[in-house]
């Protein structure tokens, strides 16, 4: 494994690697306000022992890549989704399959149709569609919404900053299984710790609107697998049944009584998912 910084776009980014430069590339792609720590070391070995050249990396705002003045972000969602290209410029690679989660899977959408030749094959976990349209989807859960809109947090304080994201994570495991706290927590402490501004990460909740014109998801051409756990509080499993229905040809893999993210008692069935699904694109 391969801590580096690379730079793309005139900024820094931290991206790592794992496994064989000669195996098929898998580009991970984490949600938006989390490092890329969030696909814990151990998920990616696992890929990799699966013949895969695995390749995450911290988002703008996020862990070891650049940081903004919080409150500032100096970047669109649009450079998120070209960063993803950079990291892959950076690596020498021309294309990667690509997997996203949360708001990592709406980029990954986008890079798809703004990008579709960097793209071999999509697995998204945890997303919803990145595109309006007119379908109607459930709101996240009455407990994800509360913690949303009541949650505090001082942002100065690394003990109140790791006890919000310790909470936050334990509101989205979606309560049907036991939380392991102290796993949890000591992630979330590396992430503060390890992270040039925690408060940066901000900055990704105030980037701003954008009306810029895409092809809808129906023209996605990329070989696409849905992921998704049964008790997502963010996006509840309808969203995962929608893209798989807008994404010609997607398959849906439900994860029963799983959350929102790549929880550990799933590694072993996402893992193998991804590694058929990368066999076969």
């Amino acid at each position: 494994m391969v801590e580096r910084m690379i730079e793309t776009a005139g900024v820094e980014l931290c991206a790592e690697s794992f496994g064989d430069p000669r195996d098929p590339p898998v580009l991970l792609v984490m949600g938006i306000g989390a490092s890329m720590l969030w696909w814990e070391e151990g998920f990616c070995r696992m890929l990799a022992e699966g013949g895969r050249l695995v390749i995450r990396y911290d988002h703008r705002d996020t862990g070891r890549s650049v940081a903004y003045e919080p409150g500032r972000p100096g970047y669109t969602g649009d450079d998120l989704v070209s960063d993803a290209v950079g990291v892959l410029d950076a690596h020498g690679l021309p294309a990667a399959h690509v997997v996203g989660v949360s708001a990592g899977g709406g980029i990954t959408q986008l890079l798809a149709l703004d990008f579709p030749e960097r793209v071999l094959s999509l697995v998204l976990i945890s997303t919803s569609p990145a595109l309006p349209g007119d379908r109607e989807l459930p709101p996240s859960s009455r407990e994800y919404a509360r913690f949303v809109s009541s949650a505090t947090v001082d942002w100065s304080d690394t003990g109140s900053v790791t006890e919000y994201l310790v909470d936050y994570s334990r509101v989205l495991s979606g309560g049907r299984r036991p939380f392991d706290e102290a796993r949890i927590r000591a992630l979330v402490r590396r992430d503060v710790e390890r992270a040039r501004d925690v408060a940066a990460q901000q900055n990704h909740d105030h980037l701003p609107e954008e009306d810029r014109r895409r092809a809808s998801l129906s023209s996605v051409a990329a070989p696409t697998l849905v992921i998704h756990g049964t008790a997502d509080p963010a996006f509840p499993v309808e969203h995962g049944e929608a893209l798989a229905q807008e994404i010609p040809g997607a398959r849906l893999l439900r994860l029963p009584d799983a959350g929102h993210g790549v929880e550990r008692p799933d590694w072993e069935t996402i893992v193998r998912a991804i590694l058929d699904h990368t066999a076969t694109a």
